[in-house]
């Protein structure tokens, strides 16, 4: 079994319990409100503001036998970079002050989640960042185009 083939088997609660969370639910038939899907945001906003950092922890911790997940890893920070600055926007699109999410401090649960992730890198096995980025990478791929147009439609948002 391959490494994702592995993550994937070993998130199959992880991303079924995150599918089932209300905001999606709520999104994905059109019942969705504003203030609720800026919040949403925000809180995407200060998960995915760590996604680079994750990275470059992860990075550092591995060892040299595993040089050519580095070079991924390098790969992947290129094509992370700066998604934070994306989701600002989409909160500036919704007419909120991207400003003071960027000032905010997340909900508990959004630092904890992070808090976490930090420390499975620096203390467990850096290579078990892979499984939360799987269930939400993965997650939000899987419903992106659709959610998203859902929800623009419903908020009558712009592209």
């Amino acid at each position: 079994m391959s490494f994702y083939e592995s993550l994937l088997e070993q998130t199959s609660s992880e991303r079924d319990y995150l599918l089932g969370a209300p905001i999606i639910r709520q999104a994905m038939s059109g019942q969705v409100s504003l203030p609720s899907y800026v919040a949403f945001l925000t809180e995407a906003y200060h998960h995915v503001k760590h996604t680079v950092p994750l990275l470059m922890a992860c990075g550092a911790r591995l060892p040299e036998r595993l040089e050519w997940l580095r070079e991924a890893i390098a790969e992947y920070i290129e094509e992370e970079y700066g998604h934070q600055e994306w989701i600002l926007n989409d909160i500036r699109a919704c007419g909120s002050d991207a400003d003071a999410v960027r000032g905010s401090t997340p909900q508990l649960a959004t630092e904890l989640m992070v808090s976490y992730v930090y420390d499975r890198i620096a203390r467990h096995n850096p290579v078990s960042f892979f499984g939360m980025v799987t269930v939400l990478e993965g997650t939000s791929i899987a419903l992106a185009t659709q959610v998203a147009g859902v929800i623009q439609d419903k908020l009558q948002l712009p592209n």
